[in-house]
């Protein structure tokens, strides 16, 4: 058997629906699996269930090395096994894995530039998603009418009395299951998740808040008057946060946040111009880890992103 068949079993282990075959063209930015080697399978009893019929020291374990974005593929790399003298150098096999693009409904109220932060991120190129509908509570706020010229679909939530247009929080979801949304991304939406969505999109609902949470967080603390609280506070150190969302007032898990320094002659307006700043990052580089499955959860259940240049370590 050689090194190319071998590393196909072993992918079948791992993912028993794949249909691989021998020789499969590589497209654009693959996705690399290292194969470190072992010295036995007395550690790997699964594998040696499996019945594969390995030669000795040509079987290796198998760590995540390098991903780039959008990739459609995996590229796996047998190392040479110092127990395996037929090894001579390195192999590689090549399997095509299609890789769906993540659909994204972002909801605003106002100016949304953390909305077209994300939108321009995803017309560039560089995650591998696409904003597919845009959900507020102000039909004539600027991320609206942003969302109008670039042809994004637009729904009203909630049903007001100056929104009579506005959907129902079960009509809400279905609608999102309809245009068959991934990640519903809040950026500067100031109206409670009813609890209908939370249930339908479990721990795939994530908002952005101007401060490092826990603190400066909660009911009303929201644009400005976060800034302002910093300030007054004394504290020294700021900056977004992004969360999970659960059924309270930013209350939801902390996936990422960024610290952004209190100069000590800031004005809220000073401050708030800088960690907005940070937000259009930070909140692009959660997305383009959603849209990579980089978002890992610790046994206790603290979420954590995956870097993608070095998958071992964690922030």
């Amino acid at each position: 058997m050689n090194f190319s068949m071998e590393a196909q079993q072993i992918i079948s282990i791992f993912c028993p629906k794949s249909s691989l075959a021998p020789s499969i063209p590589m497209v654009k930015q693959p996705f690399s699996l290292n194969f470190a080697p072992l010295d036995s399978l007395s550690s790997y009893p699964f594998l040696q269930s499996q019945n594969l019929g390995f030669p000795t020291g040509a079987l290796h374990a198998v760590s995540f090395v390098h991903k780039e974005i959008c990739s459609n593929s995996w590229r796996i790399r047998g190392s040479k096994s110092s127990s395996t003298a037929e090894l001579e150098e390195d192999h590689e096999v090549r399997a095509q894995v299609i890789v769906r693009r993540k659909k994204l409904a972002v909801f605003v109220s106002g100016g949304g530039s953390n909305f077209r932060s994300i939108h321009e991120a995803s017309k560039r190129g560089s995650l591998h998603g696409d904003v597919t509908v845009l959900v507020t509570n102000k039909s004539e706020c600027g991320g609206a009418e942003y969302a109008k010229n670039n042809g994004i679909a637009i729904i009203l939530f909630p049903k007001a009395k100056d929104e009579p247009k506005g959907l129902s929080p079960s009509d809400l979801v279905d609608t999102l299951r309809n245009f068959e949304v991934d990640f519903v991304l809040l950026a500067g939406y100031l109206k409670l998740i009813p609890v209908e969505l939370i249930r339908a999109y479990e721990r795939s609902i994530f908002n952005i808040h101007p401060s490092l949470l826990p603190a400066f967080g909660g009911k009303g603390y929201y644009g400005i008057k976060v800034h302002k609280a910093v300030i007054a506070s004394g504290a020294r150190f700021s900056g977004p946060t992004i969360h999970f969302v659960d059924e309270h007032y930013d209350t939801g898990r902390i996936l990422a946040q960024r610290v952004v320094p209190v100069l000590a002659n800031d004005t809220a307006e000073e401050l708030a111009a800088r960690v907005l700043n940070e937000e259009h990052q930070l909140y692009v580089d959660v997305v383009e880890a959603l849209c990579e499955d980089r978002v890992i959860w610790r046994e206790d259940g603290v979420p954590l992103i995956q870097s993608r240049e070095n998958p071992n370590e964690f922030h």
